[in-house]
C-alpha cells in the first residue's frame, strides 16, 4: 500500500513491501507535477520508467527498481530530470536497443544521475544524444555471465556534447566510457576495472580524459580518430595490452600520466600526428613507447622511461630526435654523466639499433641472437653511433625521471 502526501513542490512516496512483487513506480512518478521531487522510502518498485516531465527521483538505502527485463529501466525524455540514490537492475538485453539501466534520450538536456547503483543491465547509463547531462559518483557494474564483447559499456555516451562523467566506479562491461561522435566533454576522476577499454574514444573531439584509474583492463586509455583531447593525469596498473593508445589522434595533449606493469606496451601511437606527449611516467611495460604508421610531428620531452624491457620501438631509416629547446627525457638503461650538473647528461641516447630493426621485422631471426657476427655488430654501433641506420634518439636526455603522483585512494582500492 502506498501514501503519496504532496506539500507544494515536493512529493513524499512512502512504501513498504508494497504489492506482492514491489510497488510500480510509474504511476507515482505519473501523479508528480513538472518541478517536483519525489522521494522514495525503502522498498521494492517495479519499472521500466518513462520520465517525461521535469522532476527529480531520489532514493536512498534500500530503494530498489527492478526493470523486469524489458528495455530500459528508466528513460529520460523530458530536460532538467535528476536520478539520484536508487539501485537499479532488470534492463533487457538488447544491443539494437541499447537497453541500460538509465537512458537520457536528446531531450534530456541537463540531466543529472548521481549517486545510484547500476547493477547486472546491459549498459550501464545510455547518454544517446543528450546535451549537458551529468553522471556523477555512481556504481556501475554489468554482467560477468557475458562474454566481455557482449557486455554493454559502462557509460555510453552518444552525439551528447557537454557530457560530463565524474568519479563513477566502473566494473564487468565492455568498455567503461565509449563515446562515438560528440565533442565537449568530460571523463574526470572514474575508476575502471574488469573491461576491454577503460575509456574509448572515437570521432570525438575537444575533450578531456583527466585523473582517471584504470586496473587490470584489456586497454586504459584509447583515443581514436580525434583531435584536440586531452589525456591527463590519469594512471593506468597492469593493462594488459596498452595504457594510452593513440590511433589517428592529432593535436592532442598527453601529459602528467601514470602507466605501469603493462604487459605489452605503456604508450601505442599509430598514425597520430602534431600530438604533444610530455611529463609522463611508462614503467615496467613490455614497450615503453611503440611509434608506427608514419606518425609525424609529435613532441616527446619530459617523460620517464623505466625499466621497460624494450625502451622504444620505432623503425625509420632517419633519425627522430625527442628533445625540445635542449630537454629530452629519463631513460633508467641510461648510463650517463652530467659534468656541468644542469640535469641534461651529456651524451645523446639512442635505444634502439640496427638489430633491434631486424628482429621487430623478422622475429625468427631471434636465433642467431649469440652469434659472433651478431654482437661484432653491435658493439661496432656502441663504438660507432654514426653506423646506426636511423630511428629515436635523445639529444638532452634527463638525469633524473619526473614523479608522477598516483592517488591513493585508487591503488589501495585495487582489488
Amino acid at each position: 500500500m502506498c501514501l503519496i502526501k504532496a506539500f507544494g513542490f515536493l512529493l513524499s512516496v512512502l512504501a513498504g513491501p508494497g504489492l506482492a512483487g514491489g510497488t510500480p513506480l510509474q504511476p507515482l512518478v505519473q501523479a508528480a507535477p513538472p518541478g517536483a521531487v519525489v522521494r522514495l522510502e525503502p522498498g521494492l518498485y517495479l519499472g521500466p520508467v518513462h520520465l517525461s516531465r521535469p522532476i527529480t527521483v531520489i532514493g536512498g538505502a534500500g530503494v530498489h527498481l527492478e526493470g523486469g527485463g524489458r528495455g530500459s529501466v528508466i528513460t529520460v525524455a523530458a530536460e532538467g530530470v535528476q536520478v539520484e540514490g536508487l539501485r537499479i537492475t532488470g534492463s533487457g538485453d538488447d544491443h539494437a536497443t541499447k537497453d541500460a539501466g538509465i537512458t537520457l534520450t536528446k531531450v534530456a538536456t541537463g540531466a543529472v544521475i548521481r549517486g545510484n547503483i547500476l547493477q547486472g543491465n546491459l549498459y550501464g547509463i545510455d547518454v544517446h544524444g543528450a546535451q549537458d547531462a551529468q553522471i556523477i559518483g555512481n556504481t556501475i557494474e554489468g554482467r560477468q555471465g557475458h562474454r566481455m564483447n557482449q557486455r554493454g559499456n559502462g557509460v555510453y555516451v552518444w552525439n551528447a556534447p557537454g557530457t560530463v562523467v565524474e568519479g563513477n566506479d566502473i566494473r564487468w562491461g565492455r568498455d567503461g566510457i565509449f563515446v562515438n561522435t560528440s565533442k565537449r566533454n568530460v571523463f574526470h576522476g572514474n575508476r575502471f576495472r574488469d573491461l576491454r577499454f577503460a575509456v574509448h574514444y572515437m570521432y570525438a573531439n575537444d575533450s578531456e580524459v583527466t585523473g582517471n584509474l584504470s586496473i587490470g583492463n584489456h586497454l586504459g586509455f584509447a583515443v581514436m580518430y580525434s583531435r584536440h583531447v586531452k589525456v591527463v593525469d590519469n594512471v593506468s596498473i597492469g593493462d594488459r595490452d596498452h595504457g594510452v593508445m593513440l590511433n589517428f589522434t592529432n593535436r592532442s595533449e598527453v601529459r602528467g600520466n601514470y602507466v605501469q606493469d603493462g604487459a605489452k606496451k605503456c604508450l601505442f601511437v599509430y598514425n597520430a600526428h602534431k600530438n604533444e606527449i610530455t611529463d609522463n611516467r611508462f614503467e615496467r611495460c613490455g614497450i615503453g613507447i611503440h611509434f608506427t604508421a608514419g606518425s609525424e610531428r609529435n613532441a616527446v620531452t619530459g617523460n620517464a622511461f623505466v625499466g621497460n624491457r624494450t625502451q622504444v620501438k620505432y623503425v625509420s631509416t632517419k633519425w627522430l630526435d625527442w628533445a625540445t629547446e635542449g630537454r629530452g627525457n629519463y631513460w633508467s638503461d641510461f648510463v650517463a654523466t652530467d659534468l656541468d650538473g644542469d640535469g641534461i647528461a651529456d651524451g645523446t641516447y639512442r635505444p634502439n639499433d640496427s638489430i633491434d630493426q631486424v628482429l621487430w621485422q623478422q622475429p625468427a631471426a631471434r636465433l642467431l641472437m649469440g652469434s659472433p657476427a651478431v654482437q661484432l655488430v653491435q658493439w661496432a654501433q656502441s663504438a660507432f653511433p654514426a653506423l646506426t641506420p636511423g630511428g629515436v634518439m635523445d639529444s638532452a636526455p634527463l638525469m633524473r625521471p619526473i614523479k608522477v603522483d598516483v592517488p591513493e585512494w585508487g591503488v589501495s582500492h585495487g582489488g
